[in-house]
């Protein structure tokens, strides 16, 4: 299989687990600590091969994923496509934080997505969550480096079997 091929299966594959981990239910004593799956996939495809994910592409995930958690259709779609613009406009940036900075930039974004989520309940007259609703992007930060290191070697171990 080319190199193209299997780096498209890759990209797909996380854009499915990322689903599959959103989707995974816990108690609801720890479900304020799960990171937000699909945006980490999203930031870590926008900075690194941003060809693969467009504004179109984050829009499109996000309607998937409204769907597929009964959420108000169009709250996530909005919530990526916001995120995917920020990330893919500092790109040149981000690309080569450590990745210590890198982690902040993320919880920066996820904190950004939180805020995003409070405008979007507020108009449709949802009540403001509770404190366990800003922890969420703390656990995001801490699973970004392991998102990002898992990603980064299973397309360096595709790179390195083309050479």
């Amino acid at each position: 299989m080319n190199r193209k091929r299997t780096e498209l299966l890759i990209f797909i594959a996380s854009i499915l687990l990322a689903f599959v981990l959103q989707l995974t239910p816990l108690p609801q004593a720890i479900l304020p600590f799960k990171p937000y799956w699909i945006a980490l996939v999203v930031i870590y495809w926008a900075i690194e091969a941003p060809h693969r994910i467009g504004l179109g592409l984050a829009f499109l995930l996000g309607i998937s994923g409204d769907i597929l958690t009964g959420q108000l259709l169009g709250e996530q779609a909005l919530r990526l496509v916001i995120l995917a613009f920020i990330v893919l406009r500092f790109r040149s940036r981000l690309r080569f934080f450590p990745m210590g900075q890198q982690s902040l930039a993320v919880l920066a974004l996820l904190l950004n997505d939180r805020i995003v989520v409070l405008m979007i309940r507020g108009f449709s007259g949802d009540p403001i969550p509770a404190v366990g609703f800003w922890i969420a992007p703390l656990f995001g930060m801490l699973a970004w480096p392991f998102v990002f290191l898992l990603l980064d070697d299973l397309r360096a171990r595709v790179r390195s079997k083309e050479s």
